[in-house]
């Protein structure tokens, strides 16, 4: 099991890690190996996240009715729940996945242009800089609330079939703790930066057919006040051809991305709504520096998973609808009329822009993004009011 190659790097660690947690994994013949690796997955699952959501799940049942209590515990359970909606996702629909991979990587290989490789490496250098700062934030998290346990106390409130407070239970708790929250840390952005980088590697596929239809006469004489001859026309209609081939294999990757992943975005959403009000309000009751800091780690880590996925999907939406910009920058006054019209239907058909939308209630946006922030305020006043009325 070596390292996944991809033309995105960032796609590459994270089909990478995901393959190595035995989620995303090529298919393989024989039953027993096929066997084998959904034992692996299985292991995995229950270990990165299974088992705490168990535990979890145990301990709100003995705090029940305690407000203040059951938001604290609550924390990371939200969390998990959405974390394992989306690996049971890529499991379920690893195949459809592995394609919309592929056909990416082979398009994106194929270019050999100057500016088209530009524009491949700004894709790969945005990719890259927005899952450094998750997965900073990530690890921020983690630290902080591995360092916030007091003595034989620990980081997670949990339900254990034993007494976690003693020695040596304690230590292989606390362990058990926090490396299964640090690699479920690590599988989480990963699954996130793969969804968005999903997402970004489409836009740099319609970033490079605008460049195409932008350059579609390159080479080309072009005469002064006179049309194109009939054989340099030629190539001209195959290029568009091409460029249309191109921008339809894009948008099928876009609709692929759209029924595999809409549904997690949905829950994903909707979980950290409550979380970031959650956050909020423990934040303002906590006075301990270490538990502190990482709850405003999660904070941020929280509002960057939603922002990250609003982000890419305004993106793609702005600039779907800038191809038909693109081609009207060709010197399309210098084709014959059959071309034009050609040109004139390409137009219209690419201002319809691409529209990626969680669960089809609500287009990722960044209008979606203020809306989520404006909620979780607005639950989290609700929730500082019934707390001041309520005094313990």
């Amino acid at each position: 099991m070596g390292m996944v190659k991809n033309v995105n790097s960032t796609l590459q660690f994270c089909l990478t890690v995901l393959k190595f947690a035995g989620f995303l994994t090529p298919p393989q013949e024989g039953r027993v190996l096929r066997f084998a690796l959904w034992v692996y997955c299985f292991s995995s699952f229950m270990y990165v996240v299974g088992g705490i959501i168990i535990a979890q799940a145990g301990a709100m049942f003995e705090i029940w009715g305690d407000i203040a209590l059951m938001i604290s515990a609550s924390f990371l359970l939200f969390t998990n729940l959405a974390f394992a909606t989306k690996i049971i996702n890529v499991v379920v629909r690893s195949r459809e996945i592995q394609e919309i991979i592929d056909a990416a990587d082979a398009d994106l290989l194929a270019e050999d242009r100057n500016l088209g490789v530009e524009v491949i490496k700004s894709c790969n250098t945005e990719t890259i800089r927005s899952m450094c700062l998750y997965t900073l934030l990530s690890g921020v998290t983690v630290f902080g609330w591995a360092a916030s346990a007091e003595k034989n106390q620990l980081p997670l409130r949990a339900w254990y079939p034993y007494d976690a407070s003693k020695s040596p239970a304690y230590e292989l708790t606390y362990f058990n703790q926090s490396s299964s929250v640090t690699a479920a840390a690590l599988v989480n952005v990963c699954l996130d930066t793969l969804v968005t980088s999903l997402i970004a590697v489409c836009r740099c596929r319609l970033r490079l057919v605008a460049l195409s239809l932008r350059t579609l006469c390159e080479g080309i004489p072009l005469p002064d006040k006179q049309l194109i001859s009939p054989k340099d026309e030629k190539i001209v209609h195959t290029r568009l051809s091409q460029c249309i081939i191109k921008h339809e294999a894009a948008l099928k990757a876009a609709r692929q991305i759209q029924r595999c992943f809409s549904l997690p975005i949905l829950a994903q959403f909707a979980v950290s709504g409550v979380i970031i009000c959650v956050t909020a309000y423990q934040l303002a009751m906590v006075c301990i520096f270490y538990n502190g800091f990482g709850m405003v780690a999660y904070l941020l880590c929280m509002i960057m998973q939603v922002f990250l996925y609003c982000y890419q999907g305004n993106q793609l939406l702005e600039e779907s609808s800038e191809i038909a910009g693109a081609a009207y920058e060709c010197p399309w006054y210098q084709c014959s009329v059959r071309m034009r019209r050609t040109l004139l239907i390409v137009m219209v058909r690419t201002r319809r822009a691409l529209i990626l939308t969680a669960g089809g209630i609500t287009t990722l946006s960044l209008a979606c993004f203020t809306s989520i922030i404006k909620a979780s305020y607005t639950f989290f006043t609700v929730l500082k009011q019934v707390e001041d009325r309520d005094p313990k």
